[in-house]
């Protein structure tokens, strides 16, 4: 058996239940198949990936907290430290009810090759909480995130681990977090990011996300011959990184007709209005069935069991920005059949690998959320800079910033792609682009 499959098997073994997980090593092991077996006996007598698929520090505790009914209720907290071999760990604390431990390692996982891909020196981790703030005060909501932060503060610091926002966890969120951990500690350091402005937060971090992923898709498009401007754009999603996605790709002269949230999904041909979709989602945090009242061209379709969504509109390229496996082997083939020539995905593990390999196979060009949606991270790791600098710069300048990076990871996955003999497989360039840097760092350290 080959060293890749004796590690995936023992994955799968020592982590029952977590099949998040399983999938995101199985899809990263398979694209470096190449580059291992070209080194399997050093990285075997090194136990290399059994270090990298094992986290260098797995925290769960208990979050109590008391709601406005005075009742207290109790959530499961996550921190999963996965590696720091170029830097303090770097990644999201994601709030929603699907949380558990299999889903954290799999998103802790992603980040090591997102972190390594951006050129920065940021190590791989993420975190967590089975808690919804959907419906809560702002108190409830202040309750839960200072107990959270009074079991995390211990583990974390600015050169240690940073944490910032994901899924459910935002500006609200981590200021409420900040303060606690400021409290606690009697430091004001930069050790959470996505802060508000006032109190060491960087410009441009909350478009940061969907901004890059629009960065390397249009470079993506460029060197495959390709525009953007004109083309129709499908994007799944409607929190952060779906909304500037959209707003990025219609400064780029593309023309986005789809967002959608948990409930159901809106279909606009004249082009998703931003301003609106900002109002219903950031300001009134509503529905999208509320966008569907305000504007007569848009279509509201309710979700339904079995229903694609989405992906069965037409469209030139398609930006999956929601969750994790939302874009299944049925998708691909509708947006194949639909004319549909780039995907790239704005969230982590969007697409199932079924359906990524039927977008390869079918000439579509395709790029993983690792690469694709590292834009976040990068700014993040851009006001980690400014925080250590006590300096604040303009957006122009963090903006510049983003692009610069998001530009080359693409070209670094290009040419990791071509040198491997696998030229147009992004997704194992990705993979391989993030893995060697982590890989000669983790064996210039030793056995740690």
């Amino acid at each position: 058996m080959s060293y890749v499959d004796e590690v995936y098997e023992l994955v799968v073994a020592k982590n029952p239940a977590q099949p998040e997980f399983h999938q995101a090593v199985k899809e990263v092991l398979e694209s470096l198949r190449v580059v291992i077996e070209a080194n399997e006996e050093q990285y075997r007598k090194d136990a290399l990936l059994e270090r990298l698929v094992t986290p260098e520090r797995q925290l769960l505790f208990r979050v109590p907290w008391v709601d406005d009914k005075g009742q207290v209720q109790v959530n499961n907290g996550f921190r999963v430290q996965f590696n720091s071999a170029i830097g303090p760990y770097k990644g999201g604390l994601r709030l929603h009810p699907s949380v558990n431990l299999g889903i954290i390692k799999f998103l802790g996982f992603e980040q090591i090759f997102k972190n390594s891909l951006t050129g920065l020196p940021i190590g791989g981790g993420k975190g967590g909480s089975d808690f919804d703030p959907k419906g809560k005060s702002d108190r409830e909501i202040m309750a839960f995130c200072q107990s959270f932060m009074t079991e995390l503060y211990k583990y974390i610091g600015a050169d240690t681990d940073v944490p910032a926002g994901d899924i459910g966890t935002g500006g609200r969120e981590i200021g409420f977090m900040y303060g606690q951990y400021k409290r606690l500690t009697g430091l004001y350091e930069g050790v959470l990011t996505g802060k508000g402005l006032t109190y060491g937060g960087s410009l441009a971090r909350t478009e940061a996300t969907g901004y890059g992923l629009l960065y390397l898709t249009e470079e993506m498009l460029k060197c495959n011959g390709k525009d953007i401007a004109g083309k129709t754009v499908a994007v799944s999603g409607s929190g952060n990184v779906a909304i500037y996605a959209v707003q990025k790709a219609q400064q780029l002269g593309a023309k986005v007709v789809t967002v959608s949230d948990s409930t159901g999904w809106i279909y606009d041909p004249e082009g998703i209005d931003v301003a609106l979709l900002k109002e219903v989602k950031e300001v009134k945090r509503a529905r999208l069935t509320e966008y569907a009242a305000a504007r007569k061209s848009a279509e509201y379709h309710e979700k339904k069991n079995g229903e694609h969504g989405v992906w069965n509109v037409k469209c030139d390229i398609a930006l999956p920005c929601a969750t994790q496996n939302e874009l299944d082997l049925e998708d691909a083939k509708a947006l194949v059949a639909n004319g549909c020539f780039a995907v790239a995905e704005g969230a982590n593990m969007p697409t199932t690998m079924e359906a990524t390999e039927y977008l390869q196979k079918n000439g579509v060009l395709f790029c993983p959320g690792k690469a694709a949606n590292a834009g976040g991270v990068a700014t993040s790791a851009l006001e980690m800079s400014q925080n250590s600098e006590r300096l604040s710069w303009t957006f122009e300048e963090v903006d510049a910033k983003l692009k610069g990076i998001m530009v080359n990871i693409f070209h670094n996955l290009d040419d990791a792609a071509k040198k491997y003999g696998m030229a147009g497989n992004y997704v194992a360039g990705a993979n391989i682009a993030g893995f060697l840097k982590v890989a000669e760092a983790m064996t210039a350290q030793g056995v740690v």
